[in-house]
């Protein structure tokens, strides 16, 4: 795994902030008293594009070099062809499980940028490309970054329960995120077996919005989509961890690019 500069530390910082205030602005955004509904910050999706370039541009003078975006090419093609088996129906998202293994060899920058080339990709392929996309990307560059950053020196069957923690955690996550993305703009949420609106308040409290979209993720994805996110993610960690895992290494130690983790 090579070792992020301090410039590449901070960018990746920067994006992130960036991405975490697209997902949670409406609920620090303050709003007129009666207002009914708010209208996306458009600037924010518009800014990824750009912030995904800048990051490129800096981790290639810090670490990111030909090797790796040849290694980052073919990945994000396998990617983007394995999300088009399932595309998400009914939580099976076979991408996420090779975008955890790339990132925990290949390092926390080479993850991130895995993620947003891979939905990115995948979009393009199956048609998926919308307003959803920039969260999806930002979503999944942090899935490849935390598995760059998780502890080093644990391997064999540990490090693959470890990874198998991680891809169900990942899940979820992602599922919470994407629901974040959308919550706040569907007006009139009403669902069975629950009394009340579970629908966002502009300018309520923090805390009782954050209320509302719990129980909301709860009811609509977390024993759902999200469960067979997870069973997915599992499954193939489990089965083909070791293989791919073993691969990715023998591939990095040829082309002298990386000292993999685990090596």
């Amino acid at each position: 795994m090579r070792t992020l500069g301090p410039r590449s530390i901070a960018v990746l910082a920067v994006a992130s902030l960036l991405g975490m205030a697209m997902f949670v602005w409406p609920l620090l955004v303050r709003v007129p008293e009666g207002t009914v509904r708010i209208d996306p910050p458009f600037i924010l999706l518009a800014l990824l594009p750009l912030v995904v370039l800048v990051v490129v541009a800096e981790m290639s003078e810090d670490g990111i070099d030909s090797k790796a975006l040849a290694m980052l090419g073919v990945l994000t093609a396998i990617n983007a062809a394995l999300r088009a088996l399932g595309a998400g129906t009914a939580g099976i998202e076979v991408v996420f499980f090779l975008l955890i293994l790339s990132g925990r060899v290949f390092g926390p920058g080479f993850g991130y940028l895995l993620g947003c080339t891979s939905l990115f990709a995948s979009a393009l392929l199956t048609s998926g490309v919308g307003p959803w996309l920039p969260f999806q990307m930002m979503a999944a560059a942090w899935i490849g970054l935390g598995a760059g950053l998780l502890p080093r020196r644990v391997s064999g069957r540990t490090e693959i329960a470890m990874l198998v923690i991680y891809g169900i955690v990942c899940a979820y996550l992602f599922g919470a995120l994407m629901n974040m993305s959308s919550w706040p703009f569907v007006a009139g949420i009403a669902l069975p077996g629950h009394e009340g609106s579970l629908s966002y308040v502009p300018g309520d409290a923090v805390l009782d919005n954050l209320h509302r979209f719990g129980i909301y993720t709860l009811l609509t994805s977390t024993g759902g989509w999200d469960t067979g996110r997870a069973i997915t993610n599992s499954i193939a960690i489990i089965v083909l961890g070791p293989a791919i895992l073993a691969t990715l290494r023998r591939a990095s130690r040829r082309a002298r690019w990386v000292t993999p983790v685990g090596q």
